[in-house]
């Protein structure tokens, strides 16, 4: 199970440039009406209806189908990502009791300079090379032991802990940046 904060329009590129072996997004199903992306994203996704409890629901048997096949499963846990001014949201569970269930372990990523140089609003950003951080693989092992509100409250403190230590301070540079520009 890969995860990742999620703080940009190329975070999935760089998700994908990132991870060698296959795996497939669980992502929401508006993207398909992006053109040529949507194409190529309803076949390397898992496509989730978030207004229906039915398509979230789902989500869990097509995973195990993905899953079954050898594939890993990448989720952007974060409940909402638009807020400039936010670090890291809270998360959502799914990505947790996923792999809670599957017994997969967990590799979180933070993506260090998406915020800033590649924001969601693309006027505020600038090209340049992007650093990821791969934290510390959470093994199968003790997920099932803990509860996954517990895991997943440890996992968004790693991210959030990594994003806010980065030498670079990108992502806390990005949240000045549109404070201002919204002031």
């Amino acid at each position: 199970m890969l995860i990742a904060n999620h703080s940009s329009y190329i975070d999935i590129m760089l998700m994908l440039r990132m991870q060698k072996t296959p795996f497939v997004f669980v992502g929401k199903k508006e993207l398909v009406k992006i053109p040529i992306f949507g194409y190529l994203y309803k076949r390397a996704a898992i496509m989730v209806d978030r207004s229906s409890s039915s398509s979230r629901f789902g989500v869990y048997e097509r995973a195990e189908k993905v899953i079954q096949k050898g594939y890993s499963v990448c989720i952007f846990p974060e409940k909402e990502y638009l807020d400039e001014t936010l670090l890291l949201n809270p998360f959502k569970k799914g990505a947790f009791k996923l792999a809670a269930k599957h017994k997969l372990p967990i590799l979180p990523l933070v993506f260090l300079d998406c915020k800033r140089k590649f924001p969601w609003y693309t006027t505020h950003g600038y090209p340049g090379s992007l650093r990821v951080k791969a934290l510390q693989i959470i093994p199968v092992e003790g997920v099932l032991s803990k509860s996954t509100e517990a895991l997943q409250m440890e996992l968004h403190q790693q991210i959030k802990t990594t994003l806010e230590k980065d030498p670079q301070g990108k992502a806390m540079e990005a949240i000045e940046v549109w404070k201002k520009k919204t002031a």
